[in-house]
């Protein structure tokens, strides 16, 4: 895969994950979801931090995070020009252009969405807005896909977790968490191919 072709599918995945989550945001209340199919739900929520919502605590938790990806994005970004300058696979040109997409499409988020938006809780929130929910790097990340393939409880003779309340699948994620996670389940799954040197 060449560089121009990497570029073009970076750029369609960050467009389609920015126009999704600027939608959400712009027509949606915080926690409000629209029913598809019964196993598939739109449901509008924030992420303060990483996968699963889970953060770094402190009061600069959210800034060393958004920091953090700020300094990974740009070394992604040289594995995938290195990777084509020396003729690597297409599987992993493929996979280090879908994360380093989805990292970049986050990073949006945390890094503009704090200034550009208003608050969602009781209200649609507004673009542009003169009365911002945060400030610059401090923007949370839209997540709108729900996928809860089956909800019950569990079997009471299954070990932990038993008569438990149930449902798989559980996370909400957005566009540039679904090419993060094709890119790695490439790596993974495809690691000889991805890595296969002529």
């Amino acid at each position: 895969m060449s560089l121009r072709k990497a570029s073009l599918l970076i750029f369609i995945i960050l467009l389609v994950d920015q126009v999704s989550k600027i939608y959400i945001k712009t027509h949606f209340i915080l926690g409000e979801e629209v029913q598809v199919f019964e196993w598939f739900k739109i449901l509008f929520i924030e992420n303060k931090g990483m996968a699963w919502g889970t953060e770094i605590p402190g009061q600069y938790g959210k800034i060393i995070l958004t920091f953090f990806r700020i300094l990974v994005v740009p070394c992604i970004g040289y594995w995938l020009w290195d990777t084509i300058q020396k003729r690597g696979s297409n599987y992993l040109i493929l996979a280090i252009a879908l994360i380093f997409a989805g990292a970049l499409g986050n990073i949006i988020d945390s890094v503009f969405y704090g200034v550009l938006f208003d608050d969602s809780h009781i209200q649609v929130a507004t673009l542009f807005t003169d009365k911002p929910y945060g400030t610059w790097f401090h923007g949370q990340v839209v997540d709108l896909f729900y996928f809860p393939f089956w909800h019950g409880i569990l079997p009471t003779w299954l070990p932990i977790w038993g008569g438990r309340d149930f449902t798989f699948f559980n996370a909400i994620f957005n566009v540039a968490d679904m090419a993060i996670s094709t890119g790695v389940g490439i790596l993974i799954f495809f690691n000889k191919k991805a890595f296969h040197k002529n």
